[in-house]
């Protein structure tokens, strides 16, 4: 339905893009007030005829108050969205009330799932829609649904909203192979390191230095007397490369790196991606992570 064009977020709805219809226990309703309508006018019963009546102009006043709840409803959305295949997409959208009457029950559909909610008189509130994502890859959706059928049910109003939102699907972090650097600690390259140190050199003795760092055959050999000094590994960067994940299948490497991204990011180590067509620094943090993440999401994979 894209009778609008695109819009721009955030977008104030108005009266021209609501969109009315009564619901089936509408119709049905408004069958059966026909049928009294026809039988009341056979049989000269005025009761008939006015019950009739009366229930008409109810429908009328509620089929006026359910396209007013849409209406001067301000909406807006977060444009992006992270997720990891398999598991479910949080889409957070914001209504604002800026009228004098409260709007109720505004359901909010997008994919293939629905959140409900309700907004105050000069209020705002946030919808949450969680929709289940199957595949890795960078989704595209172009267009959402606001609906409401206060009060009673027998209408409903709806319009749509060309909003743009960009979904990152992730591959699913699994696999069992350990973070390089750990494999290089195992396999002896740092054989003088301690723990979570890695050796860095000597430096001149200075008094209160434990004995045990104590460069003993240096000093057996005639030199000076110094110490061994150790840099933290954890300070140390390290890279996630494509080439460490051999002999795996496409969307296993995606995963394994996955994998290594999140424990890095935990354990707060600087970390680099590299990838085919892609190579990501060095860093840390929130948004090092999401940029991490989104690379292997987009890796190999068209958007739609």
């Amino acid at each position: 339905m894209r009778r609008h064009g695109g819009d721009s977020l955030p977008i104030s709805i108005h009266r021209r893009r609501i969109y009315l219809l009564p619901t089936r226990f509408g119709a049905m309703l408004g069958a059966i007030l026909g049928a009294m309508m026809i039988a009341g006018l056979n049989y000269n019963s005025n009761l008939a005829l006015g019950f009739a009546f009366l229930m008409s102009s109810m429908a009328v006043v509620i089929m006026h108050h359910c396209n007013r709840n849409l209406q001067r409803l301000s909406v807006d959305v977060t444009p992006e969205v992270d997720a990891f295949a398999g598991r479910e997409a949080t889409f957070e959208f914001e209504l604002r009330n800026g009228s004098n009457l409260d709007r109720r029950d505004i359901e909010i559909r997008c994919l293939t799932a629905a959140g409900m909610g309700s907004v105050a008189a000069q209020e705002s509130a946030t919808i949450e829609v969680v929709a289940p994502v199957a595949q890795r890859g960078v989704t595209r959706v172009k267009q959402f649904e606001l609906r409401t059928r206060y009060p009673f049910g027998w209408f409903y109003a709806w319009t749509y909203v060309q909003g743009l939102i960009t979904i990152y699907v992730a591959p699913s972090p699994a696999g069992n192979r350990t973070l390089p650097s750990a494999g290089a600690k195992g396999t002896g390259t740092h054989s003088e390191a301690r723990g979570d140190e890695d050796f860095s050199g000597l430096r001149p003795y200075e008094p209160g230095v434990p004995l045990k760092h104590m460069a003993w055959k240096v000093l057996a050999r005639g030199g000076e007397a110094a110490v061994r000094s150790y840099s933290s590994l954890a300070a140390q960067p390290e890279w996630l490369e494509w080439s460490s994940v051999d002999g795996m299948d496409l969307e296993a490497r995606l995963s394994q790196l996955c994998l290594w991204v999140l424990e890095s990011d935990a354990a707060q180590r600087p970390y680099g991606l590299r990838i085919p067509g892609r190579e990501i620094a060095p860093s840390g943090g929130a948004a090092h992570r999401f940029a991490c993440l989104r690379a292997l999401a987009a890796f190999g994979a068209g958007e739609s």
